[in-house]
């Protein structure tokens, strides 16, 4: 069966079709990415359409993850975020491309992103902003977050002064957070924010997700503990009952029957915590490097 006919069509939006049956041509290369990652462009009925690739045949092996899934993990993650209707990670299919089968995501433009666009056009490498952590990540040398910002952790700085990691209390980055835990994303960078020109917040790079084990490192902490917004239990409410049909075939199409299993383990738990979760202390909480 080939990667078009995998694709599942729940969640997938409208706008996807050019993602999906668009003839997909190779820009550029985002560097100082991990796995190969490339500018491409897609033409589908007269338009055109910017989009990332990521070929499976460019993932490079983890000790944690099975080999050669990574893709089918981002595909997966944006079919969950749909299913929340929060819209949080950009269109997202699996498809075959110029190397192979790989995953296809919208490229969001954002003004600090689009210096980046245009040198992978031209073929030189490319590259990606740092996202907009900027605007939602900070370190303070304060002793305590000031007011619209939360305590994530101290960090060391050189001449061993210490600063304050702090992040943004921002409804869409709480959201975000939710969606993570959810998702048991190991790996929510500053780097992995982007902010559209509309104002949208989007999370990328959902790679190492959806593993059986605990396993979530993020730089969203400030909420742990803290009770969930009616809004995000009414949001998981839903998310089971997904899961329990389409969505949850869907995902069966892209990950293991254990870890589709575990999505609606960690959904019902936090339901039944009712609280943001906290750091447990078995792995690593912060990614490397954070940005």
């Amino acid at each position: 069966m080939s990667a078009s006919e995998r694709v599942p069509e729940v969640g997938l939006s409208p706008g996807t079709a050019a993602l999906t049956d668009g003839e997909l041509a190779v820009r550029g290369r985002v560097r100082d990415a991990s796995n190969a990652v490339l500018f491409c462009e897609t033409v589908h009925e007269g338009v055109t359409v910017p989009c990332v690739y990521k070929p499976v045949a460019g993932e490079r092996p983890l000790w944690d993850f099975p080999d050669g899934t990574l893709a089918q993990r981002e595909v997966a993650a944006y079919l969950v975020s749909e299913a929340t209707g929060w819209g949080l990670v950009p269109p997202t299919v699996l498809r075959d491309g110029p190397y192979g089968e790989g995953m296809v995501q919208l490229w969001i433009e954002s003004p600090a992103e689009d210096e980046a666009a245009e040198g992978a056009e031209d073929g030189d490498g490319g590259g990606v902003a740092e996202g907009d952590a900027g605007a939602l990540l900070a370190l303070t040398e304060e002793l305590e977050p000031a007011p619209g910002w939360k305590a994530v952790v101290q960090a060391e700085l050189e001449n061993g002064r210490t600063a304050l990691l702090v992040h943004a209390d921002d409804i869409r980055l709480r959201r975000l957070a939710v969606l993570d835990a959810v998702i048991n994303n190991a790996d929510r960078k500053g780097g992995h924010l982007l902010t559209a020109a509309d104002g949208r917040l989007y999370g990328i790079d959902h790679g190492v997700t959806f593993h059986t084990e605990d396993k979530l490192r993020t730089l969203l902490w400030g909420w742990a503990g803290e009770p969930l917004p009616e809004e995000a239990v009414g949001v998981l409410t839903g998310l089971a009952a997904e899961l329990d049909g389409p969505l949850g075939q869907a995902l069966g199409g892209l990950i293991t029957a254990a870890e589709t299993q575990a999505v609606r383990d960690r959904v019902a738990a936090l339901l039944a915590a009712g609280v943001h979760p906290a750091p447990g202390g078995r792995w690593p909480s912060i990614p490397w490097p954070p940005v």
